[in-house]
């Protein structure tokens, strides 16, 4: 996945390091949560973290629209009734963009809003995220592989959007995109697992394996180039891969990933690039917000051309 991230970041007021602090209830703020987008034009989540609601500095971090990065918050304002508030800006071919965020809590819930000028406001609703119980992955027992492509059609796959053609085909037992077209998600969902990818990337084209349909390890023709958080193997915008195991354009590469509760692992080519790392949330590809239950596995075809031969998962299990 590849989307332009935010130049600047602003607030909509600082608040006085003089004044006092927050009441304390405002501390109710604080902590990650799963964001549901019920009005979009497609199928996605957001995600926030809060930190420090109820001293005079409180911030945050994000992911959601635009862009999709994960963009930190520098200041948040929270207001004597409990609710708060920020900005985020960037330039534009046109003019800057600036967006204002308010969220409130609402029983065990948040609700709140998106307001951006000449646009209709985008409203959304969170819960708090779960908190995972770290689980040792080579502890796990493996299951039965399942060969979610089966080289001869799409047979087990949908498309995330319905209002954009759908593209996808299988020619010469490899599975293709054409240009312009959606997602495509697997029928079954799956919690824990180890994933078997085989894919090949077009030049200067990106895709995007879905782990649970939220959590994106990143595609990219970007051979010889530092690793970054963008980059092939990488945990989009947020784990940066410890090297850049790329082959070039248009050879075929492998992945080897395992999802245990929320800890990741990725092998880049046989090359290990993230190693048990903790992933804090959504990243800009979440097409729901659950991140506790099981979740399909997700293909981006929205990015330029890819293909991809083999797909194989192994379901794992506590022993």
């Amino acid at each position: 996945m590849q989307r332009r991230t935010f130049l600047s970041l602003a607030t909509a007021s600082a608040v006085s390091h003089h004044m006092s602090a927050a009441p304390s209830t405002s501390s109710a703020l604080n902590g990650r949560w799963d964001l549901t987008v019920p009005n979009s034009g497609r199928k996605r989540a957001w995600w926030l973290e809060i930190k420090g609601a109820d001293t005079p500095q409180a911030t945050g971090s994000f992911i959601g629209a635009p862009g999709g990065d994960l963009d930190q918050i520098p200041s948040i304002k929270v207001n004597p009734d409990g609710s708060a508030e920020w900005t985020l800006t960037r330039p534009t071919q046109t003019k800057p963009w600036k967006g204002l965020y308010k969220v409130r809590l609402e029983g065990d819930k948040l609700t709140g809003t998106l307001e951006v000028e000449g646009q209709a406001k985008d409203v959304f609703t969170g819960v708090r995220a779960p908190k995972f119980q770290r689980q040792n992955a080579s502890a796990m027992k493996p299951g039965k592989p399942i060969d979610l492509f089966n080289g001869r059609d799409l047979f087990g796959w949908h498309a995330l959007r319905m209002n954009t053609p759908f593209l996808w085909k299988v020619e010469g037992s490899v599975m293709k995109n054409g240009p312009g077209t959606t997602d495509i998600v697997t029928d079954a969902k799956f919690m824990d697992f180890s994933l078997h990818v085989e894919y090949k990337v077009g030049a200067r084209s990106n895709s995007g394996v879905g782990l649970r349909g939220r959590y994106e390890v990143q595609i990219l023709e970007d051979y010889g180039q530092p690793p970054n958080t963008h980059g092939n193997g990488a945990l989009y915008s947020r784990i940066l891969p410890t090297s850049n195991a790329s082959k070039q354009v248009n050879e075929w590469q492998t992945f080897d990933i395992t999802l245990v509760s929320n800890i990741v692992t990725v092998v880049l080519n046989g090359v290990k690039v993230i190693d048990n790392r903790e992933v804090d949330g959504l990243t800009a590809m979440a097409m729901d917000p659950n991140e506790g239950e099981p979740g399909p596995i997700v293909l981006q075809g929205d990015h330029g051309p890819v293909e991809f031969r083999k797909i194989v998962l192994t379901p794992l299990t506590r022993s």
